[in-house]
């Protein structure tokens, strides 16, 4: 590491995800210099402190990642969303200069392949005794086979994230559906209109660079979902952060409201994968709490950090400064001001999709005040929502209105089992 004192961090973002600026807020609190390549707009532009923002053109998004790169010389690289993790195994590929860098900042090369696969994880995950959902790659409809004969299935799609791309089925013409919604390949008109209507910065080259599409069947397993995020170095488990989630934006959205918990099953999966992947930065796992037994069941990786990140913790601090402390060869910082309680309402998300859930006063609300400008924008409909070109479009189209779903609550045939951290 160049810059002991002051290390130099490089954040990506395409998504508009909270996530990105309060994990920035960390980072800078424990003494780092933040630099951001992220689309106008962005939440990571209303942090102060960030010293440089690099613009994530649309239309070269990666040549504007590269360019933010060798401009940034950082330290560390931390990709936010998964968008910007395939693209940095892109790079890492194509430009031989930014190798060391990426591999540092990710882990090795041999590891892509089966990140990037959830097929391919979980089965490696798998052969470490890691207890999974039972998951089968689709190469055609005709392998559904007996899926959803008995009980439903999951059907998700490779390189998606966020809840997108992942389909509940019980029956076997529901998954066969499904399948062949997952299977259409991107066409060149949803791919401009997520450009130009979403500003997803990615769109352009998600469309250049597709690949047919990889389709798995995941075994649905009743119960409640759970998340753990965690700080890792060369294949060492640093610190971890494990929460079970309470509510959820939509049965296939990220969660507004979690309660943190101490699973010792998921701690000892996120170190065999950390290990065997010799994962560096951050990482998360999705897994579902089985009814009535508790077992974890893991059902995929996040290969970037989540919502979890910049929380403080008693005895335990935040999973940023745990990162940095280790970087730098130090002891993992005191921990100051942590939070109260183990119930945690995400902010904006819990108030905006549910201003009277009940969580909301009964758990720690997690509102960044030392940002007031960050706070005041993410009040806000996110960037590309408030813009003419989407305003116009959802006036003839609305987008789908998904309710909030409390998992404590809810029926075990409606839990999904794809929330995002």
């Amino acid at each position: 590491m160049k810059n002991n004192d002051r290390p130099v961090v490089l954040f990506g973002a395409t998504m508009w995800w909270p996530l990105s600026a309060r994990l920035a807020t960390a980072f800078i609190r424990h003494g780092c210099r933040v630099l951001a390549v992220c689309p106008t707009g962005h939440p990571l532009r209303f942090v102060r402190g960030v010293e440089r923002l690099y613009p994530y053109d649309g239309f070269d998004s990666i040549g504007a990642l590269k360019k933010a790169i060798a401009a940034a010389r950082p330290d560390l690289i931390v990709p936010c969303d998964d968008g910007v993790v395939w693209q940095l195994h892109s790079l890492r590929a194509s430009s031989p200069e930014l190798r060391p860098l990426i591999e540092y900042s990710l882990g090795p090369p041999e590891m892509y392949s089966i990140i990037s696969s959830r097929g391919a994880m979980l089965q490696a995950a798998s052969e470490l005794g890691i207890r999974i959902a039972a998951t089968q790659a689709l190469a055609s409809e005709d392998e559904l086979g007996d899926w959803c004969t008995a009980a439903p299935a999951v059907l998700k799609l490779d390189g998606t994230w966020g809840g997108k791309g992942v389909e509940i089925a019980h029956s076997p013409v529901e998954a066969l559906e499904s399948f062949r919604r997952l299977a259409t390949p991107l066409a060149a008109g949803l791919a401009w209109k997520r450009f130009l209507i979403n500003r997803d910065v990615l769109a352009v080259w998600s469309w250049r660079n597709r690949e047919t599409p990889r389709i798995t069947v995941q075994q649905f397993i009743q119960g409640h979902p759970a998340n753990t995020m965690f700080a890792c170095w060369q294949g060492e488990v640093l610190s971890i952060v494990t929460v079970e989630v309470i509510c959820a934006q939509g049965a296939t959205g990220a969660a507004t409201v979690v309660r943190l918990i101490q699973n010792a099953e998921i701690a000892e999966a996120a170190r065999l994968l950390a290990r065997r992947l010799m994962l560096s930065g951050f990482h998360g796992l999705d897994f579902v709490l089985e009814s009535g037994t508790g077992a974890a069941y893991l059902i995929e990786m996040n290969p970037r950090c989540t919502q979890l990140g910049h929380l403080r913790l008693p005895d335990q601090g935040d999973l940023a400064g745990v990162l940095i402390a280790k970087l730098r060869g130090e002891d993992p910082p005191a921990q100051d001001d942590p939070i109260t309680g183990n119930t945690i309402a995400f902010f904006p998300q819990a108030f905006s999709w549910n201003p009277q859930n009940p969580y909301l006063h009964r758990g720690y609300h997690d509102v960044p005040w030392e940002e007031p400008g960050l706070l005041r924008e993410l009040l806000r409909q996110s960037w590309p929502e408030r813009q003419w070109r989407a305003r116009l479009y959802h006036s003839f189209r609305p987008p789908p209105q998904e309710e909030e779903v409390n998992f404590d609550t809810v029926l075990p045939e409606h839990v999904d089992q794809s929330c995002q951290s």
